[in-house]
């Protein structure tokens, strides 16, 4: 069950480039155990979020605020407890997967590495490839080490975008399993993005339909669908990514 208490906080949040506002004043919360989809058709402002509140973007306007600080003057303390994950941001792949993961740990200043690498390693099931370079490895072992490196310092926030995209069915519910248990443990609450409808009703507590820039709607992902006339949680995807405005006023 998600938590009241709030890990992520956005509020107003706006980027522009040039003449195109791609996220245009988004506010929403991210409770403490509660796993949020973060979803939209490409275009719609995902990516430009995430990168937001992770500080690579500086935000034209509105505020992120993390375990309650403020992304903008507290980054160092902020990024300490939140970690990342995608398909588009591999691991070095001249590095092996325990060199990837002793350098990001000391990045982090993880206590007791050596012991930390050792956990992830098992729990992930990627100990044959401690030697291997990042680079020789396939998809699915590749996104098991890249969330291996995203839990290193135990964060508070886990973002991530597409982590299961191009997996085969059983190694993304592996992953999906891995994420459910992260969310349920400590103090974790995870954003996510993905384009896989079914992964989200199984995984997501509550999901956040952009919609150029905009969340145009919010709420449960098994009752959302019906809510709006449609029958599973694709189509619905479907008919904001062609018809947003109708969406929105329904």
């Amino acid at each position: 069950m998600a938590s009241q208490e709030k890990v992520l906080s956005v509020r107003d949040l706006r980027k522009l480039y040039g003449h195109t506002m791609a996220v245009d004043g988004i506010s929403f919360d991210v409770g403490r155990h509660e796993i949020v989809g973060l979803l939209g058709p490409n275009g719609a402002g995902k990516t430009t979020a995430i990168n937001m509140i992770l500080g690579v973007l500086a935000a034209n306007s509105g505020t992120v605020h993390i375990e309650g600080h403020d992304i903008r003057t507290e980054r160092s303390r902020v990024l300490g407890c939140t970690n990342f994950a995608a398909v588009y941001a591999p691991l070095p792949g001249n590095l092996t997967v325990w060199q990837n993961l002793r350098f990001f740990g000391l990045l982090y200043g993880v206590p007791n590495l050596p012991q930390r690498i050792d956990q992830l390693l098992a729990q992930f099931d990627i100990e044959k490839f401690r030697h291997t370079k990042f680079g020789l490895l396939s998809s699915g072992e590749a996104t098991r080490v890249m969330l291996a490196k995203a839990l290193l310092n135990s964060p508070h926030l886990l973002l991530l975008d597409e982590p299961t995209a191009s997996l085969d069915p059983a190694t993304a519910r592996d992953i999906r399993g891995q994420i459910r248990k992260f969310a349920a443990a400590d103090c974790g609450a995870v954003l996510w993005t993905s384009h896989n409808m079914y992964e989200v009703e199984e995984v997501c507590n509550r999901v956040l339909f952009l919609s150029r820039g905009k969340i145009l709607l919010e709420g449960d992902p098994k009752r959302l669908p019906h809510e709006h006339g449609k029958a599973t949680l694709e189509e619905l995807f479907i008919a904001i990514a062609r018809e947003p405005l109708s969406l929105g006023q329904s």
